[in-house]
């Protein structure tokens, strides 16, 4: 165990050395790290929320809607079906969590179960393995009764809830904070925490939103009068404006419930200002698919009023004068800035497949995050001064190299969650510390095993030696034995409990990497050195 080639101690310094160069930056002043050259490391490590204060939201995903719009889709799916197979029906329509159809004739029922179970597939792709997706009553002949499974609409869940946490990231990062932390919580929450952001009601109203656009005609076969008086035609519907009118209520609009351009042919939204009349607006610009219905409808409803849709309320009306084949077209809504800078983030980032009802909300001064950092740096301070004593009375010379080991332990786990993108939480910093208590275990271990070695009369060189290989086992097994607890609290925690996982499994491993290599290196380099007849234990 005392012997080391070259390449072994080439790797030991590229590793120390690189760990110097990623964690310097985090003792830097802002200014010095801009000066350094592009190529040099700039990262540092993001605080948490308790350290640098922010807002904090728990938002929950409102399956019950993403039932609901499933069950609709799956109403036009058999309408679409049947009608395909020119088979005769009556009753479709939603009932609780089941789409219920009556066949009208009772010779084309054979026919209507085939097209309707042909609406299921398997789940989990071609080759299955999680069931079908729909399940088929037909609790009367000719009277069918389909519901989506339990195992299909778990996986619609779990869609709902990736696609979610994706769109709330992007339209997060659009406001700048790069550092906010989003991650699942639970089966159908969203944990978001946006350090420095002191506003969270800001957030709220951006990720309040489903952003659901859309572009449909506005109806006018019938007066306005009438259709408020309840005279609604089929296929249209009665949705409020974002204007208010002289009683101080929205102003209602009649339109079409037929989509003509969804938002999701969008590739882009820009807050501008027209040049023409000086407003702020938001310009937007479909993709091919999107820009060339645009251009057909534009095209035949010249003079017809067009309404743009958002979350069912009706942002304006404008009226189309000439047809607009260039797939761009701009939004215009009496918008201050930042309220036309948040509608082209919400259409840039997508729609969200549900609403997100918010079920707390917090707001951490940046006062209590200095303070906790403050705390938490003189708990390091001191934790690290009484391993230093009792290292150093303890085991002399060795003790030294111990905690020089221990100081690069800490640049590797500084350097590390730098590299890594970690946010360090006020937990994180509890696990730093205990780090600093349990990574002189290693050491403690071999020079306890050197003693050993020496008091059964070995030569100094022999009982050190003895001492690296008899407790190189002893701690391995407790440093995979600790890091497998660490790791059920990485995978199975949230939040603080993660924070102080990250931070104590990273310090494990570097300390168990410093034990094994850097203090067997000094050792070694001692001993060829001064050539020791006593173990200086």
């Amino acid at each position: 165990m005392l012997y080391v080639t070259s390449r072994f101690v080439a790797f030991v310094a590229i590793v120390v050395l690189g760990a110097l160069i990623l964690a310097a930056p985090n003792v830097m002043s802002p200014a010095f790290r801009a000066s350094l050259p592009d190529w040099w490391p700039k990262d540092t490590i993001s605080l948490g929320l308790d350290l640098r204060g922010g807002s904090y939201l728990l938002l929950e995903i409102d399956m019950a809607q993403v039932k609901t719009d499933r069950l609709e889709t799956l109403v036009g799916d058999v309408r679409r079906a049947l009608r395909e197979a020119r088979i005769g029906y009556t009753g479709l329509g939603r009932e609780g969590q089941t789409v219920r159809v009556t066949i009208s004739d009772a010779a084309a029922i054979p026919a209507a179960r085939e097209a309707l179970r042909d609406l299921s597939s398997p789940i989990g792709g071609l080759l299955g393995g999680g069931g079908e997706s729909i399940t088929l009553d037909e609790d009367v002949p000719g009277q069918f009764a389909l519901a989506y499974s339990e195992a299909q609409l778990n996986e619609y869940r779990q869609q709902t809830v990736i696609q979610s946490i994706e769109i709330v990231r992007k339209r997060v990062d659009e406001l700048g904070n790069l550092e906010a932390a989003i991650q699942q919580q639970g089966a159908d929450r969203i944990l978001v925490q946006v350090p420095g952001l002191d506003d969270p009601q800001e957030l709220i109203a951006l990720l309040g939103k489903t952003a659901k656009m859309t572009f449909r005609l506005v109806d006018v076969s019938v007066p306005m009068d009438e259709a408020l008086a309840g005279r609604v035609p089929p296929g249209s519907e009665l949705l409020d404006g974002e204007t208010t009118g002289p009683d101080g209520k929205p102003v209602r609009y009649l339109v079409q419930k037929r989509v003509m351009v969804s938002g999701e042919n969008l590739t882009n939204a820009q807050q501008t200002i027209n040049q023409q009349t000086g407003e702020v607006v938001v310009s937007f610009q479909f993709d091919l698919q999107g820009a060339r219905r645009f251009g057909d409808v534009t095209r035949e409803n010249v003079g017809r009023p067009f309404a743009i849709v958002l979350d069912d309320k009706v942002i304006s009306a404008p009226v189309i004068r000439e047809a607009i084949t260039g797939g761009q077209g701009q939004i215009s809504g009496n918008f201050t800035v930042t309220e036309a800078n948040n509608l082209a983030i919400l259409l840039r980032a997508g729609a969200l497949p549900a609403p997100l009802n918010v079920v707390e909300t917090r707001t951490v001064g940046a006062e209590l995050g200095a303070d906790s950092i403050a705390a938490g740096q003189v708990a390091a301070i001191v934790g690290m001064l009484a391993v230093v004593v009792f290292m150093v009375l303890a085991y002399g010379l060795f003790g030294v190299f111990a905690v020089v080991a221990l100081t690069v332990n800490i640049i590797l786990i500084f350097a590390t969650m730098t590299l890594l993108g970690s946010v360090l939480t006020l937990p994180g910093i509890a696990g730093i510390v205990l780090t600093i208590g349990m990574a002189v275990d290693a050491n403690v271990l071999i020079y306890e095993r050197m003693k050993e070695e020496a008091a059964l009369g070995k030569p100094a060189i022999s009982a050190m030696d003895s001492g690296f290989a008899r407790a190189f086992a002893t701690i391995l097994d407790s440093n995979l034995t600790t890091i497998l607890a660490v790791g059920l609290l990485l995978i199975f925690g949230s939040g603080p409990i993660r924070g102080f996982s990250i931070a104590l499994s990273i310090g494990i491993i570097s300390s168990f990497f410093t034990a094994m290599t850097l203090t067997r290196l000094m050792v070694i380099g001692w001993v060829r050195a001064t050539r020791p007849k006593v173990l200086p234990i």
